[in-house]
């Protein structure tokens, strides 16, 4: 057995880490296809299951919370199955789930189906960071992340570009079959992979909770400043993951066929605008601006740009609504690498995957409410209206809940 990290030829093991993070990408981008599914589908599925925005609505939901709840456990699960084994345990539980839809006869069957993919896919997170944490030094690990996170946007835009093809194919039945056997392809690839190789146990990433360090998590300030800032910000990107192609057969007329280019640029242009804040901050980080400046300065800029997004429902103009929406998109992701920044930057390392993962509760809590008070406003005949208008408050409303919070950011003392 080779042990990666003390394999005797750099290049060699240089050439197999950087293979395991391609792959490591590559199941992010399937974790975004296989919740995407349904959202790029759905007047093609609400037709032929007759379902109304309410039940989508209720869907929508359902997946959320259960993704929430799992992250309670996931973590405890990915540590104890080590980074050789959770990554494709997990890909292998989220396909399985994510062809369950495909089986559905009933929306009981489909709503298991999407709290089978919910609580799957939390697995995610977790094992990708601990594998890209036993891959690369304290050095390279940025620049992996940085790498993961950024092309982990590609699944949200091939999937509106390759889906609607693929539907009218062999159904959408046949296109949630198809995309989840693709993940079962990827375990396979993973295993061949990584033969032979054998990865240093490495204490988890987050530590175990006892009940002082939970009181300590709870009690502390920034542990609510951060959770306030993810459940308001967060919320606008599942309403607009699981409504977006929804907006734009509803208010221009796209057919599941047409809705690919539209959503391609939107995430596209979220893509651009993660690396772009990101790439901004470190450079004015490095000019010697204080962190105070730096992210509340990016999170008000990000916050402005999301003001105008309501004018979307009253342009005539399709492609003038698809860069308003990818500019909120944009946006939230550059305001959602500053609030990631803040937690690393003023959380005692100790406590930043706790922190981390307290926000990342909250904001799938949130997330799930959205979305289903989504599907009533539209049930009801309100139009998308009232969701932009929450949209375009939200973010204002997030830096204030920081700044109540957190009136000045200092760095954690190392």
């Amino acid at each position: 057995m080779t042990d990666i990290s003390k394999v005797e030829t750099p290049s060699l093991a240089e050439q197999r880490r950087w293979f395991l993070l391609g792959l490591v990408i590559l199941a992010g981008i399937l974790n975004y296809v296989d919740r995407q599914v349904i959202a790029v589908l759905k007047p093609m599925i609400e037709q032929d299951m007759g379902w109304n925005d309410a039940d989508y609505g209720q869907l929508a939901s359902l997946f959320q919370l259960a993704a929430a709840l799992a992250y309670v456990g996931t973590g405890w699960i990915v540590d104890r199955l080590g980074v050789k084994w959770s990554t494709p345990a997990g890909v292998a539980a989220w396909s399985l789930a994510a062809m369950a839809h495909g089986w559905s006869m009933s929306f009981g069957q489909f709503a298991a189906a999407r709290v089978a993919l919910g609580a799957t896919e939390s697995m995610g997170t977790p094992s990708f960071v601990k594998t890209i944490g036993a891959l690369f030094s304290a050095r390279m690990r940025s620049v992996a992340f940085g790498i993961s996170n950024g092309a982990a946007n590609v699944g949200a835009i091939v999937t509106p570009l390759v889906l609607p093809v693929l539907a009218l194919a062999i159904g959408w039945r046949g296109s949630f079959l198809l995309v989840g056997a693709i993940g079962f392809v990827w375990v396979l690839l993973w295993l061949t992979a990584t033969r032979g190789v054998t990865f240093a146990r490495t204490a988890p990433e987050v530590p175990q909770t006892t009940l002082a360090g939970l009181r300590e998590l709870l009690w502390d300030r920034k542990t609510w400043g951060v959770a306030g800032a993810k459940a308001l910000s967060d919320q606008v990107w599942w309403l607009l993951l699981f409504w977006a192609p929804d907006f734009f057969h509803r208010v221009f007329g796209l057919s599941v066929a047409q809705l690919g280019p539209p959503l391609a640029v939107v995430y596209g242009m979220a893509a651009a605008g993660s690396l772009a804040a990101g790439w901004i901050a470190a450079r004015l980080v490095a000019r010697g601006h204080s962190i105070n400046t730096v992210r509340k300065g990016m999170m008000l800029v990000c916050a402005l740009l999301v003001t105008p997004v309501p004018l979307a429902i009253y342009l005539h103009n399709l492609w003038a609504a698809v860069g308003l929406l990818g500019l909120t998109l944009a946006a939230h992701q550059g305001f959602s690498v500053s609030v990631f920044s803040t937690i690393a930057d003023i959380t005692p390392k100790a406590r930043v995957g706790s922190v981390t993962s307290f926000g990342a509760l909250c904001g799938n809590f949130a997330g799930m409410g959205i979305v289903l008070l989504a599907g009533e406003i539209l049930n009801a005949g309100l139009g998308y209206a009232p969701l932009l208008i929450i949209a375009a408050a939200s973010y204002l409303l997030a830096l204030g809940w920081l700044q109540l919070w957190l009136p000045r950011l200092t760095a954690a003392e190392t």
